[in-house]
């Protein structure tokens, strides 16, 4: 029995021994088939990440094909109104330059044109002197003022004269020592009397005739008074025009030398009689300006020529 006993004991033995070492190894092969599951969910999922990328970069590529396309397309069209815009740019350059060339031509055709209405009004000024033809004379001014009213060119100052005389010319002209209505009274400086004066005869005869005719204008009772007068330290000869008459506004003594413009529609005249004065004093180097200190009735104007 003894020996049955042991016999069953070490056959026990040896299969729990061989159960334990087939345990052990399943349990070695399950960890591994673990491990091995986990490698293989790792690689399903980096393989799923880099489909995702690529997934995701294809995307990219997608937009940015379609971004390039919208580009070219942008750029095309940049391209087409650029070369509009060059087309417009020449065509307008070409016009500039055409215009350009039609000023050249008309400037000419005006200095031209300017130069023998300049050397008709001489020849004209000689025959109305001769013939004291003073319809002729006043004609002859009208014209002269066109030219006069806005005028840019310098005056040439070639008549030495005394400073007296171009009082005495456009007291004729403007005829105030005629009018029957009106007292006139020239007052001559002794010193203004005996000075020379280096200007444009005619012209300045014609500024003075101005201011001379636009007192008469607006006088209609009391005196016109010419004063001739120089300044020695200024080397100028000043030419004073007062009158009695209406006077002027202060709200219009800033348009009184515009051209065009007049104070009272009634009257006769373009409203360019005081542009005219002043234009041609200017370029003449000297200015014609509104005494806004005169205490009036009526006003001052003043004329001053350089000596």
């Amino acid at each position: 029995m003894l020996y049955a006993f042991l016999i069953a004991l070490a056959v026990a033995i040896v299969l729990g021994i061989a159960y334990y070492f087939e345990l052990k190894s399943s349990k070695k092969q399950a960890t591994e088939q673990e491990q091995l599951l986990k490698d293989y969910q790792q690689r399903v999922d980096e393989q799923q990440k880099l489909l995702d990328d690529y997934r995701a970069l294809e995307k990219n590529f997608d937009n940015v094909g379609e971004g390039y396309e919208q580009a070219l397309l942008a750029f095309d069209k940049m391209e087409e109104e650029q070369k509009k815009s060059k087309q417009v740019n020449e065509a307008l350059e070409k016009r500039c330059n055409a215009l350009q060339e039609q000023c050249t031509r008309l400037e000419q055709h005006a200095q031209k044109s300017s130069e023998v209405i300049d050397q008709a009004l001489v020849g004209m000024r000689e025959i109305a002197k001769q013939t004291s033809n003073a319809k002729l004379s006043a004609l002859i001014g009208k014209i002269s003022d066109m030219d006069d009213v806005e005028g840019q060119k310098a005056i040439s100052r070639t008549d030495n004269i005394l400073v007296s005389q171009v009082a005495d010319e456009a007291i004729a002209a403007s005829g105030v020592d005629n009018i029957s209505y009106l007292k006139f009274e020239k007052e001559v400086d002794p010193v203004a009397a005996a000075t020379m004066l280096s200007t444009n005869l005619v012209k300045a005869v014609r500024a003075l005739t101005h201011l001379l005719e636009n007192a008469l204008k607006f006088t209609t009772e009391g005196s016109v008074t010419l004063k001739v007068a120089v300044d020695m330290e200024k080397m100028q000869a000043i030419y004073t025009v007062e009158d009695t008459g209406t006077g002027i506004e202060p709200a219009e003594q800033e348009h009184i030398f515009e051209p065009y413009v007049k104070l009272n529609q009634f009257f006769d005249g373009q409203g360019i009689g005081l542009a005219v004065a002043r234009s041609i004093a200017r370029r003449l180097d000297g200015d014609v300006v509104l005494d806004t200190t005169y205490a009036g009735p009526g006003s001052r104007f003043v004329l001053t020529l350089p000596i």
